[in-house]
């Protein structure tokens, strides 16, 4: 095969150079008057999009706090709206579950974030992943603190569920004063829940959504007493009453005159 002359491979790559110059030159100055333009009109370039774990640990922290300081220490509007309950109840409820419960913060997380994301999440019936984006915490350490407070709430089962009153003979509310001895009311109620492939049957309950029966017990000023969930969505009120009288913890009813009213 013939050799190309050197004059020849030295016109070639003097041309790709000329060509490869001529190229730059045109993208800057494409570069540049997109600059102006945008300077013209008052445009602002957005920052790159980041992952939200990415940012230093100083800028998560100062994110969590601009996220947490105006729900607990704002106003007790918002504090309702996202915890359900105000600034003095929240606090207390911190107070109970450190002392009574044991429940302490870390060095990365305070006890008031720990109790506020689990409050956050129950209020809103949100998943994992939103809790993340709202609190800057990993899904680990979302799920973890969640079961932590979860564990601590039933360890104060004792100060949370308040013991029923009988309705006495000279009660004045019109509500309650014709069940003489009542101590208050139990029902049954549905909540949502998801199943896999294999329970949707028996979670499916007769207007064929996907729930749990839970029985609730409640005293005349609606505190709980009583507590039974687990029961699939299918199950009968009678047959989870019945399961709730003869569990090893049952649902005990004073002997005498004692009674509850079934609605």
């Amino acid at each position: 095969m013939a050799r190309m002359p050197r004059n020849k491979q030295k016109k070639i790559a003097t041309t790709c150079i000329i060509i490869y110059r001529q190229m730059v030159v045109m993208v800057m100055a494409i570069i540049v008057d997109l600059i102006y333009l945008l300077s013209i009109l008052n445009i602002k370039v957005p920052k790159p999009i980041t992952y939200i774990f990415d940012n230093s640990l100083e800028e998560r922290c100062y994110a969590r706090i601009l996220n947490l300081r105006p729900i607990i220490q704002g106003s007790d509007v918002a504090c309702l709206d996202n915890l359900r309950m105000d600034r003095a109840c929240f606090y207390k409820l911190c107070e109970m579950l450190r002392d009574v419960g044991g429940l302490q913060g870390n060095r990365n997380t305070s006890l008031e974030e720990i109790v506020a994301l689990f409050l956050f999440t129950l209020s809103h019936d949100t998943k994992n992943r939103r809790t993340q984006l709202y609190f800057r915490r990993s899904g680990e350490t979302i799920s973890r603190h969640f079961n932590l407070v979860l564990k601590v709430v039933l360890r104060c089962h004792h100060i949370l569920f308040k013991k029923p009153e009988a309705v006495t003979e000279n009660c004045q509310d019109e509500r309650w004063k014709w069940f003489k001895n009542c101590l208050g009311a139990l029902d049954g109620t549905h909540i949502k829940v998801r199943a896999g492939d294999k329970d949707k049957v028996r979670f499916r309950n007769r207007k064929g959504e996907l729930t749990t029966n839970v029985l609730g017990v409640c005293t005349r000023d609606m505190q709980f007493v009583y507590v039974l969930p687990g029961w699939e969505g299918s199950a009968h009120d009678n047959r989870v009453l019945r399961d709730a009288l003869s569990r090893r913890n049952p649902l005990k009813v004073p002997q005498g005159n004692r009674k509850f009213a079934f609605f």
